[in-house]
C-alpha cells in the first residue's frame, strides 16, 4: 500500500512545494548557469524508469560543451565550470528532478536512474533495481555515492527495493540531508565523475 498508493501522494506533494518554496534560487541559478554554459542551463537525457521505462530526465547543466581539435568532448574536468562545481558539490544540480517528480516519473527516494545502455548488462539481481520508480536520492546514495564501486551501489539499490517503507526512505532523507551539508561522495577518487558501468566493475 505505501509503495502504490502513499509514496506517490507524499512524493507529488513534496516536490510541489518544494519547487514553490526554492523557485528563487532556481531562478538564480538557472541564470548564472546559462552565462557559463553559452545559454543552457540544464541538462536532458534519457534514463530508463520504472520497469525500464525510458524518460527524459532534467538537471541542471554544470559541464560546458567544449571540444579538442578533434570533436571529441574534452574530459569532464576540463568541461567542469566554477559555478558547476559549487552546484555539483551542494547537489543543486539533482533540484530539476522535482519535475521528473511531478510528472509520476521519479521518486524523491529511490534507485538513481542510470543510463539505457546499462539495461542490457545487468545481472538478474541488479535488474531488480527497477521495480520501483528512480529516486533523486537513495540508499546508495547516502552510503557512498560515486565514492564506492558499481557493484556495491547496485546492491545498496536492490537492497532497497527489498526493504522499502517509510521509515526507510524517511531515513534516508535525514542522511541526505547530513551527506549534502558536508559534501561526502560527489566524486569518484581522482574523477570528476564516476566510471562507465561496464557489467563488470
Amino acid at each position: 500500500m505505501y509503495k502504490t498508493y502513499i509514496k506517490p501522494l507524499i512524493d507529488f506533494l513534496v516536490a510541489f512545494m518544494a519547487l514553490l518554496i526554492i523557485s528563487p534560487l532556481l531562478f538564480v541559478i538557472t541564470f548564472l548557469l546559462a552565462l557559463a554554459n553559452n545559454g543552457k542551463p540544464f541538462f536532458f537525457q534519457k534514463r530508463p524508469g520504472e520497469n525500464g521505462r525510458i524518460f527524459r530526465i532534467v538537471k541542471f547543466k554544470t559541464m560546458t560543451d567544449e571540444k579538442d581539435s578533434n570533436g571529441n568532448l574534452l574530459p569532464d574536468s576540463n568541461r567542469l565550470t566554477a559555478v558547476g562545481k559549487f552546484v555539483r558539490k551542494t547537489s543543486i544540480d539533482e533540484i530539476p528532478q522535482l519535475w521528473n517528480v511531478l510528472k509520476g516519473e521519479m521518486s524523491i527516494v529511490g534507485p538513481r536512474p542510470l543510463l539505457p545502455e546499462y539495461l542490457g548488462i545487468y545481472n538478474e539481481r541488479q535488474e531488480k533495481r527497477h521495480l520501483v520508480r528512480p529516486g533523486i536520492t537513495g540508499w546508495a546514495q547516502v552510503n557512498g555515492r560515486n565514492a564506492i564501486s558499481w557493484n556495491q551501489k547496485f546492491e545498496y539499490d536492490v537492497w532497497y527495493v527489498e526493504h522499502l517503507s517509510f521509515g526507510l526512505d524517511l531515513k534516508i532523507l535525514l542522511k541526505t540531508v547530513k551527506k549534502v551539508l558536508v559534501s561526502e561522495g560527489i566524486n569518484t577518487a581522482n574523477m570528476a565523475t564516476t566510471e562507465p558501468f561496464n557489467g563488470r566493475n
